[in-house]
């Protein structure tokens, strides 16, 4: 088990919710590189993939609370990441070797098309859903109380 300690604050995110432990799960899998979170919230994802030696990391955010929450949460845990505010659906968030977005679902199908990654983890929606990103292929799901995430790597 990875030990990531984590202070939400006003973001989202304690990383007990099943689909950042599914995310987490596919996370230990990918190669080492660099990534970036979409979607941070309290940073705990970026934290890990830091953890697990993915450089560099960077998570982005719309909210401001959630992106001084992930700075501090690395701080904390003893990683460096890059946090900033961004809105991945209205701009690119940067090149990467892979990124992780557990977001909502009508957000996962927007945000993956912009992204420019080789392989992207997604979740934050039920089992039942099944998002599709465009230029990409499903490479692997795993679900847990109802939730589920996806591996993708680009077509």
């Amino acid at each position: 088990m990875l030990p990531v300690v984590v202070d939400p604050g006003r973001a989202f995110g304690t990383g007990a919710h099943p689909t950042t432990r599914l995310c987490l799960e596919l996370l230990q899998e990918l190669p080492r590189g660099s990534l970036v979170d979409v979607g941070c919230g309290s940073g705990v994802l970026a934290i890990a993939a830091a953890k697990l030696e993915h450089a560099p990391v960077t998570a982005v955010d719309v909210d401001p609370y959630a992106v001084e929450a992930a700075r501090r949460n690395a701080a904390r845990n003893g990683v460096v990441i890059v946090a900033r505010i961004a809105d991945a659906l209205a701009e690119r968030v940067g090149a990467a070797d892979a990124a992780l977005a557990n977001i909502a679902f009508g957000a996962v199908e927007a945000v993956a098309p912009t992204l420019d990654v080789d392989v992207v983890v997604t979740s934050g929606y039920l089992a039942r859903e099944r998002p599709e990103l465009y230029g990409f292929r499903h490479v692997d799901r795993r679900t847990a109380a109802e939730w589920a995430a996806d591996r993708w790597e680009r077509e």
